[in-house]
């Protein structure tokens, strides 16, 4: 095999290959060897088939799968030998080939852009951690209790208002008539929230415990009995119990009814989850801003095919006119994600980072668990999904690359107050649609400008 560059410019390689005829031979007689034990054809006995008699019948479609064999194996020798990491599919022209003749084709490549990175410890980001005041959690706690409402009993005298929890026994008939599943014992309803049937909460005001009632409604469209929908039915009911709503106190009970030690622990457990709820919001922003600096700090020329490819990805899903409305504006986020892309993955390298197969079971295992009685669903989701599989190590590869630039990059660490927390998420979210906007713009001067 014979290797020349043609041409080297920019990050665009075009490359001559040349296959000597006698290499394209000893691979054909190869092939022959290898089907004559295989091949069946009427008169000879199997494996017993000369080699000159399948050439004779199979030539052309042997030459070509042999062909196909040379091309793959040439191309890769060639690629490796002139040190070229190459970005997509390489383009292969075959220009000469057939039986008795030298294979000459040329591979054209798009390769990775070569740069250095730059020092890290230039890069200035702030690590936000939220300190939730005692206000707050007292605020979430008072929320919880009034969520976790008692009732106690009302006095017989005592009639029904809303707001109150009322038991009730009723048989149900329409024109006079009983009808299956026109019973119910125990009924609990609160009433003023309308569950059981639009009206019948209402019917049941003013009333005390003994009372009997008859609630007149319509069935609901949602009755299972489809012939009983909009059926004027009468509820014949009996009063049980009547209960009020009691005030939840604030307690260690409370904290024990809801899984914690006391009400300290049950405050430790309110000031987590209010902090992790911030946490998630203030990595990205930490994430993008160390992101944008080294996209900044880095200048070095893109793969022309990959831009264009990873622009066709992002507007596939809009109609035309939005596609070409888009075009500019998405093409710069695609040049954005590519270089951003290159930078990580050089860093990765430098730090021989790896992702492993354990790693990623116990990640699918973790949001496994954040689905309580899904846990099978998940796991076989990414059993049927290797896409899926790639996309959640790319994710971790990320999130790695991302714990490697915190340790080598000037973090400052500062705790903010939840309302502080909000003002700096508030402030992002409006500096980032600005700059998508000036982007934009400076995309459809540029355009403009040619």
């Amino acid at each position: 095999m014979k290797v020349k560059i043609n041409s080297k410019k920019s990050l665009k390689t075009n490359l001559t290959v040349t296959v000597e005829k006698s290499e394209i031979q000893k691979k054909m007689e190869e092939k022959l060897n290898e089907l004559k034990t295989k091949v069946n054809l009427k008169g000879f006995r199997p494996g017993k088939v000369p080699p000159k008699v399948i050439k004779d019948q199979f030539g052309k479609a042997i030459y070509g799968e042999v062909v196909d064999i040379i091309l793959k194996e040439t191309s890769t020798k060639a690629l490796e030998e002139n040190k070229l990491k190459v970005v997509g599919q390489p383009k292969i022209d075959l220009k000469t080939f057939g039986e008795g003749k030298d294979l000459n084709y040329t591979i054209e490549v798009e390769t990775f852009p070569e740069f250095k990175i730059k020092s890290l410890e230039k890069i200035k980001a702030t690590n936000y951690k939220v300190i939730v005041d005692d206000k707050i959690i007292n605020i979430r706690l008072k929320e919880i209790a009034k969520g976790q409402q008692n009732f106690i009993e009302k006095n017989n005298d005592e009639k029904s208002k809303k707001g109150d929890q009322i038991i009730f026994d009723y048989v149900a008939k329409i024109d006079g008539k009983n009808f299956e599943g026109g019973e119910g014992k125990n009924i609990q309803l609160i009433l003023g929230r309308d569950l059981f049937i639009k009206g019948f909460d209402e019917q049941l005001i003013g009333l005390s415990k003994n009372n009997k009632k008859v609630v007149t409604v319509k069935l609901p469209e949602n009755y299972p009995k489809k012939e009983l929908v909009n059926k004027k039915t009468d509820f014949y009911c009996t009063i049980i119990n009547l209960k009020k709503p009691s005030e939840t106190k604030i307690d260690d009970s409370l904290a024990k009814k809801l899984g914690a030690k006391d009400i300290k622990d049950l405050k430790d457990l309110i000031s987590k989850q209010i902090s992790n709820d911030y946490k998630r919001g203030l990595e990205n922003i930490l994430k993008k801003n160390i992101l944008d600096q080294l996209e900044k700090s880095h200048d070095f020329d893109l793969p022309p095919k990959l831009v264009d490819d990873e622009t066709n990805l992002l507007t596939q899903n809009l109609k035309k006119d939005d596609q070409q409305k888009n075009f500019e504006k998405n093409k710069e986020i695609a040049k954005s994600r590519i270089k951003i892309g290159f930078i990580l993955n050089q860093i990765a390298e430098k730090n021989n980072l790896k992702i492993n197969d354990e790693e990623i079971k116990n990640q699918i295992q973790k949001q496994a668990q954040n689905m309580p009685g899904q846990e099978k669903m998940v796991v076989e989701y990414y059993q049927k999904n290797p896409s899926a599989v790639q996309s959640l190590k790319s994710a971790l590869y990320e999130e790695k690359i991302i714990e490697i630039l915190k340790n080598k990059i000037n973090l400052i660490q500062k705790n903010v107050s939840t309302l502080e927390a909000d003002e700096i998420i508030k402030k992002y979210m409006v500096n980032q649609e600005t700059k998508i906007e000036k982007n934009h713009k400076k995309s459809k001067n540029k355009k403009k400008s040619k």
